[in-house]
């Protein structure tokens, strides 16, 4: 083992030789993978930075899981009431991995200016409304706070804010109608502009106002106990499934459960091609960095053929004389697997910190600068996978040695 630690030393370094054929095919094989590593490490941190950042915008808006009444109800718009007297409210002790559970509902109106008009859903919230991420998309004003009495004050998107030309402290009419057909007479009510949000999500943005979740019950004639619906949000997005079925089984038989994915799930559908895109770069710049590494492999036998000969005459295996060659390539895989990390890494880091590339067309993509998310096992197993696959690929090509035999390869040289 000694002895082949040491031949691959001297290949590697290249002492033997003065004037090395293979040092240009060499360094493009290392370059090549150094070049595959960082487009896979940027593959996977946009790919999966996009699709979080989707995640996390729309459950700010919604919540993970739906509990709602069995109806018939297919709209976003609040119909039948469901009681807040549940057990799992305000907080869901028989299922583990709920982080908050919320009271809200939701009821169509018009928002009425001198100039012009807007449709919108009015989202009814109450004290007990996770604002947090909410926070990270606020862009003038304030938060409406209804903790204390019933108040006007309402949160309006930067999309219907600039339609409806209204900033900060602004008052306007909304019109909703009423659920009971024999009143004709809309109700009306006057909201001021507490704060204005942008989360980027045209579908969302265009749609949503908060108010104070009082204002539909008294519209509704609804119970002070009453509500449209309950939202929870789980620790992690990726027990969703799992999560709601347990929800299901731990609610009344009267209430449904509806996953985030099953509201949006054209959104869904569409970040989940992420995964399928990603896997499809890594395995293309796998195999374009494996040929680049059999042909630095045959360009190296070949001109270490006759120092082949001269091992093969002293008794040495063929596995042996593959093996040097093997932790040659490895060597050489290793260098690129470290440039290409440094390099990809690196840029990860910039545009984590500094948002250096933006979308061009944001308004596709829900958001205006191009996200990033990598973690250290993901990194790992990268590196770990590409130098596997590299020497499997090597192992059919380092088989020519076993054809080499001593007395051609002496000649050779």
């Amino acid at each position: 083992m000694n002895l082949e630690f040491f031949i691959a030393k001297r290949l590697i370094t290249g002492k033997e030789h003065k004037i090395s054929i293979s040092a240009p095919i060499i360094k493009i094989a290392i370059a090549a993978i150094a070049i595959g590593v960082v487009m896979m490490l940027i593959a996977i941190a946009t790919g999966v930075g996009l699709k979080y950042k989707i995640r996390e915008k729309v459950t700010a808006f919604n919540g993970h899981v739906q509990i709602t009444n069995y109806d018939n109800n297919s709209s976003e718009v609040s119909v039948v009431p469901v009681s807040k007297n549940q057990d799992f409210y305000p907080e869901f002790k028989d299922v583990d991995g709920i982080v908050h559970v919320q009271a809200v509902a939701t009821k169509a109106g018009i928002i009425r200016t001198p100039d012009t008009f807007e449709g919108v859903i009015a989202k009814g919230v109450g004290q007990d409304f996770y604002w947090t991420p909410l926070k990270e998309y606020l862009v003038k004003g304030s938060l409406p706070d209804y903790t204390g009495e019933l108040n006007s004050d309402v949160l309006i998107s930067q999309i219907t804010a600039n339609r409806l030309k209204l900033d900060v402290g602004d008052s306007f009419f909304t019109f909703f109608l009423r659920d009971d057909d024999t009143e004709k007479i809309p109700n009306q009510r006057k909201f001021i502009v507490k704060g204005i949000y942008d989360s980027g999500f045209e579908e969302i943005d265009s749609r949503y106002i908060f108010i104070d979740i009082r204002h539909i019950q008294q519209m509704n004639k609804w119970k002070e106990d009453e509500v449209g619906n309950f939202e929870v949000f789980l620790e992690s997005f990726d027990d969703i499934d799992e999560k709601s079925a347990e929800i299901y089984g731990k609610t009344l038989s009267n209430l449904d459960t509806k996953t985030l994915k099953d509201k949006y799930y054209k959104i869904f559908e569409w970040i989940g091609l992420f995964d399928f895109n990603i896997g499809l770069i890594i395995g293309i710049m796998i195999i374009v960095g494996g040929i680049n590494m059999i042909t630095a492999l045959l360009v190296l036998i070949l001109e270490r053929t006759p120092m082949i000969g001269i091992l093969k005459a002293l008794g040495t295996t063929n596995w042996s004389i593959r093996k040097v060659f093997l932790y040659n390539a490895a060597y050489l895989i290793g260098v690129g697997l470290f440039w290409g990390n440094l390099i990809g890494l690196g840029l990860i880091f910039l545009q984590s910190k500094y948002r250096m590339f933006k979308f061009p067309n944001p308004e596709e993509y829900y958001i205006e600068y191009i996200p990033v998310h990598i973690d250290v096992v993901t990194v790992l197993i990268l590196n770990i996978g590409v130098l596997f696959l590299c020497l499997v690929m090597l192992l059919i090509p380092s088989y020519i040695i076993t054809k080499i035999t001593p007395v051609k390869a002496i000649r050779f040289e």
